[in-house]
């Protein structure tokens, strides 16, 4: 795991609390962090490979007045994720929130699909989802207050032809997010999921123009989300105003499974 160097720190006052972002240099991470930045909180979030994304995301966020620091960490890397939470808890003496966004996708038809595109998926969309969550967890049941956004997917609903992997990882998210709201609804802490229908986002980027029509015919909106429709979602959910709302998945799909 390797940390970017200190940045400037807002006072006290300007802070509304301290929240850590998986996955959060590209698509809907990327609009989570912005979003929670701009509400104010003191946001860490993960990267992998696109470093300047991650760098210019802070850079942004910085000159808006807010606070993100990018830290690299694998998300198939349990014990990285751990050191994540752990070492955010460790530096602000708590953790407010914390979301699940990071995922890949291999899609293949089953009898197509390698061992590699199996597990890359899986490993990335749950190995982080334990190891970040896990230490949040007790922290928040310690301060008896916290959110866990978990990103997940139609995918995971409704189950996709060509995405046995990612709809398995979805699904498996949907029911950790389930179990978890009921161990940690006693302490006041809020468990929920949001799962995006077509986003446009970098995921889309292999379709072609056919493709994409195609997709949007079958969205009775007639048009894929932007990244910031889920951001908004995603930072309704991270406020202290949904308290009685807990171990639900919120789909946000433009009406593609109603």
């Amino acid at each position: 795991m390797e940390t970017e160097p200190d940045q400037p720190t807002p006072s006290k006052n300007d802070v509304r609390g301290v929240a850590v972002v998986t996955g959060g240099s590209r698509g809907i991470g990327r609009a989570v962090v912005e979003t929670l930045c701009r509400a104010g909180f003191d946001v860490r979030f993960t990267y992998l490979n696109n470093e300047k994304a991650a760098a210019s995301l802070a850079e942004e966020m910085r000159a808006a007045g807010g606070l993100a620091r990018p830290v690299r960490v694998d998300a198939r890397d349990t014990a990285a994720s751990t050191a994540l939470v752990d070492e955010t808890i460790a530096a602000s003496g708590r953790i407010d929130v914390l979301v699940n966004n990071a995922g890949i996708t291999a899609d293949r038809l089953l009898p197509m699909m390698s061992q590699q595109d199996w597990s890359s998926v899986l490993e990335t969309s749950l190995n982080g989802l334990f190891g970040a969550s896990k230490p949040a967890a007790k922290q928040m049941m310690r301060q008896r207050s916290g959110r866990i956004v978990n990103i997940t997917s139609v995918s995971g609903v409704v189950g996709i032809a060509g995405q046995t992997n990612y709809s398995a990882a979805k699904a498996a998210i949907i029911g950790f997010t389930r179990s978890l709201a009921k161990e940690l609804a006693p302490f006041g802490i809020c468990v929920n999921a949001v799962a995006p229908g077509f986003v446009d986002t970098d995921m889309l980027a292999s379709f072609t123009p056919a493709q994409r029509s195609a997709a949007i015919a079958r969205v009775p909106m007639r048009r894929f989300a932007a990244a910031a429709e889920i951001s908004g979602l995603v930072g309704y959910l991270a406020t202290d105003a949904p308290t009685y709302l807990t171990g639900q998945t919120l789909v946000i799909d433009g009406g593609l499974t109603a």
